[in-house]
């Protein structure tokens, strides 16, 4: 199987499939490198499409300590996958907890167009838990979650962690896709769940308290939100506010892993972004 290893040690699980300029895709926390595959599919057509599993997602490695699933480290994990790939610059789309990355990846390497290392970002699902109203909340809950799935284990947590309130139009429009996604979210590993939770979710700064870095963005940017991902919504207009020139998308009665609950238009919405997109 084909890895990259960080510059901290971990091997990380990726698959690549088409030619040309290359999208590197970004999973949210509910899934892994297997929850793009409508866009792989589709966008190997006309692009180099790389989607790779974080760390903690098996196949890729499983660190032991929280401290090596911080925010920082897991926007630097994008920049390996460049750098192990050989790719000086890439579009690089997230989705929730692969957003969060995704946005740092470019607050910190595509403040500067001509030397940027991200061509474009698309920020899909992104802001939950930030918004002050929200931000101590979600903090608790995320430490509460990792001791949840260590005392239950993924498979069990997963049975009612896939069907919050903003998956359900999911599980509504296509039972059969959800069912595929809630199972291969139980086969998720136990401690690398729960150290995601504990490390990432349960520390990732508040997106409000970052807007000036924010700002710094120089490169295209696309934010996608479904107008039933209460959590994102509000996020999801600041960054379109805050970020110069982002294109905000609303997908209509849809929830937050829209990639999966409403691939075509997802693929075409980014499709039309991408080709906006000059590459220099």
């Amino acid at each position: 199987m084909p890895y990259i290893k960080t510059d901290d040690g971990v091997n990380l699980y990726y698959e690549s499939a088409g030619e040309g300029t290359p999208i590197v895709f970004v999973h949210e926390y509910a899934g892994d490198h297997r929850s793009w595959e409508p866009q792989m599919r589709h966008f190997s057509r006309n692009f180099r499409c790389i989607a790779y599993s974080a760390r903690g997602y098996t196949p890729s490695d499983v660190p032991t300590s929280a401290d090596d699933y911080s925010q920082h480290r897991v926007s630097e994990d994008i920049r390996c996958v460049l750098d192990g790939l050989n790719i000086s610059r890439a579009h690089v789309v997230g989705l929730s907890m692969g957003a969060f990355a995704t946005l740092h990846f470019g607050m910190r390497f595509a403040t500067d167009r001509a030397n940027s290392r991200a061509l474009s970002l698309t920020l899909a699902g992104v802001g939950t838990g930030s918004h002050p109203d929200a931000y101590e909340g979600f903090q608790k809950e995320s430490v509460a979650l990792a001791d949840r799935i260590m005392a239950e284990g993924m498979a069990e947590v997963a049975k009612t962690y896939s069907l919050g309130p903003t998956r359900l139009a999911f599980q509504r429009k296509d039972p059969r896709g959800f069912e595929e996604f809630a199972r291969m979210m139980g086969e998720h590993s136990t401690p690398g769940s729960s150290l995601t939770a504990r490390g990432y979710q349960g520390r990732r700064p508040s997106l409000y308290k970052l807007t000036e870095q924010i700002a710094r963005v120089a490169v295209p940017t696309l934010i996608l939100c479904g107008d039933e991902d209460e959590p994102c919504l509000e996020p999801s207009l600041m960054l379109k506010r805050t970020i110069p020139g982002a294109a905000l998308g609303i997908f209509p009665a849809s929830g937050h892993g829209i990639n999966l609950e409403e691939p075509a238009l997802f693929n075409q919405m980014l499709s039309d972004f991408l080709l906006g997109v000059t590459v220099r």
